[in-house]
């Protein structure tokens, strides 16, 4: 199945799925694009993919994803943002299948907590990855939940608050990816095919839910914490705002510090 937004592509027979991001060169993951998503993962958490051993996660153009639509960040629209942001990703969990993510490019924001959903996650040597909500006087409530899990307490921290992107190499050194490669695309699904394909479907299901238990547990109830801590306290003060009016107007923010 294909559309305009996100593609769904069956490969080997039904054995793994994959999930394109379709909207180059940015591949920006607005509500549309989010809708998309949670309605993929729905189709291959039916019977319909019953056979499926895993989720590969792609991108057409050259960058992953530059992440969440700014200027879905405002005030007005950002408990919205959220909420569509945050469904997709227990959409994509809750398929009970291994995601594997092939990432070129800049991989930013929600496009780099999409790829962290990633029981493996390949860069090409290009590749950029960050989390630069703080620069918009904003905050990552999914990467506060994986990016932890991921790379440690200390350099999520580092990541989180200081904005900064990191190249394939440093993201390969401290844990966030697993492999740099020439091909990701390539490399991801040979992967799937020699580790997952081989395996029970059903089994493999239920062993990727009991592996989730903790992070299942974490988006039920740290993750609506999060939400709330983004609508109820970052969302209402002047620099929440100030960010995404500088970035729009495409000049430095102004911070008040309230």
């Amino acid at each position: 199945m294909s559309d305009a937004i996100v593609s769904r592509h069956v490969h080997d027979d039904g054995a793994f799925v994959e999930l394109r991001l379709a909207r180059p060169p940015r591949n920006v993951l607005d509500g549309a694009a989010l809708d998309a998503l949670a309605t993929h993962a729905a189709a291959i958490a039916s019977p319909a993919h019953a056979r499926a051993r895993a989720i590969l996660l792609t991108a057409a153009g050259p960058n992953f994803s530059v992440g969440a639509s700014v200027p879905e960040h405002a005030r007005a629209h950002a408990a919205g943002m959220l909420a569509t942001f945050h469904g997709a990703i227990r959409a994509l969990v809750a398929c009970d299948l291994p995601i594997v993510a092939a990432v070129r490019g800049h991989c930013l924001g929600g496009g780099l907590e999409l790829a962290l959903l990633a029981t493996r996650l390949l860069v090409h040597p290009q590749a950029q990855l960050g989390q630069p909500e703080i620069r918009l006087g904003a905050l990552a409530p999914v990467a506060s939940v994986l990016l932890p899990r991921r790379i440690g307490q200390a350099r999520a921290e580092d990541l989180l608050c200081s904005g900064r992107s990191v190249d394939a190499a440093a993201a390969l050194a401290i844990g966030l990816a697993d492999a740099v490669v020439d091909d990701p695309e390539a490399e991801a699904a040979a992967w799937i095919r020699a580790a997952l394909v081989p395996h029970s479907a059903s089994s493999l299901r239920l062993a990727t839910r009991a592996a989730r238990a903790g992070l299942r547990r974490d988006l039920d109830e740290l993750l609506p914490r999060l939400e709330r801590l983004y609508a109820d306290e970052l969302s209402p003060t002047h620099d929440a705002e100030e960010g995404v009016r500088a970035f729009l107007e495409k000049r430095a923010p102004r911070w008040e510090d309230r």
